[in-house]
């Protein structure tokens, strides 16, 4: 499996269509974040963005191969295994993107309350912070994985069908991404931090059951 996600992240490299949605993140990250903002809000608004440009970067590590390509990889390596290959290169992606965000934030912020009176332990906030941001990518990723092939082909349907999903996924009051950046928000107007774990968990079986039903659509399909 290794060889086939370095193939795979390579080719996501090679292709450059991780770049406008790392751009995009970069932007919003830049713009949104001021030094000496209070930090658990920086963390909630550098998470966010992750769940949708996750899907977005599912999306081009899916389409970067060539039809005849894919079909050489599908033969040599197994349809499914090949799928989660570009599917999990896009995570990784993703992934890098949501430490440099939590990173950035951690260093430019500061670790006090909404208010800026009641001060904030900055490990606890950013372990907060990062899980946010793995939710959000888990998150992104099945949206990704469900709103692209094998599920659907058509561009027409797969980019409005993933950016509705996405943006429910923030603003739905169940969703785990909501859930864990809500709490980053609360936890800022209160002087609190509270790890998201149970928003994480909810958003790995999320991510495990989209992925893996994308690959055994992919193993039908092929």
């Amino acid at each position: 499996m290794t060889p086939l996600l370095r193939y795979y992240v390579a080719l996501l490299i090679g292709s450059h269509r991780w770049l406008p949605p790392t751009l995009v993140y970069a932007a919003f990250v830049a713009i949104g974040i001021r030094a000496g903002d209070p930090v658990l809000d920086g963390l909630g608004y550098a998470a966010a963005p992750l769940l949708p440009v996750a899907a977005w970067l599912v999306r081009a590590g899916v389409t970067a191969e060539p039809p005849a390509a894919r079909a050489c990889t599908a033969a040599a390596a197994g349809p499914g295994r090949a799928h989660l290959a570009a599917v999990l290169a896009a995570t990784l992606a993703a992934t890098v993107l949501g430490v440099l965000g939590t990173a950035f934030t951690a260093l430019v912020s500061d670790p006090r309350s909404a208010d800026h009176r009641i001060a904030v332990p900055l490990g606890p906030a950013v372990l907060a912070g990062a899980l946010t941001a793995l939710c959000c990518v888990l998150l992104g990723t099945a949206v990704g994985a469900l709103a692209n092939r094998p599920v659907l082909h058509s561009p027409g349907w797969a980019i409005p069908t993933g950016a509705l999903a996405a943006l429910m996924l923030l603003v739905a009051a169940g969703s785990p991404a909501n859930a864990a950046v809500s709490g980053l928000v609360t936890g800022s107007s209160h002087g609190t931090v509270t790890v998201p774990w149970l928003p994480l968990g909810a958003a790995a079986l999320i991510a495990v059951a989209a992925v893996g039903a994308a690959c055994v659509l992919s193993s039908r399909r092929t």
